[in-house]
């Protein structure tokens, strides 16, 4: 599996969204990415990409795009 497939099926299953919405994907833009839901996120990305990220990334991870920015700082390409 790609890093790219492994980032979207986190999306996926962790906000129960529709691969045509991650693009335009942002936090609280859609009721399953609250609070509760975005520490679920980051928990499947750690999972998925066997990291741990840091609590300044998990709190500027505000949307699809800026989360691939951020993991791209762990070596993570896409």
């Amino acid at each position: 599996m790609t890093n790219t497939a492994k980032y979207d099926q986190a999306f996926i299953t962790s906000l129960n969204v529709k691969k045509n919405q991650l693009k335009e994907l942002t936090y609280q833009s859609i009721d399953t990415w609250d609070s509760l839901g975005h520490m679920g996120l980051m928990a499947s990305l750690e999972e998925a990409f066997d990291i741990m990220l840091k609590m300044e990334d998990i709190i500027d991870f505000s949307s699809y795009a800026k989360g691939r920015e951020i993991l791209t700082n762990y070596g993570i390409e896409f």
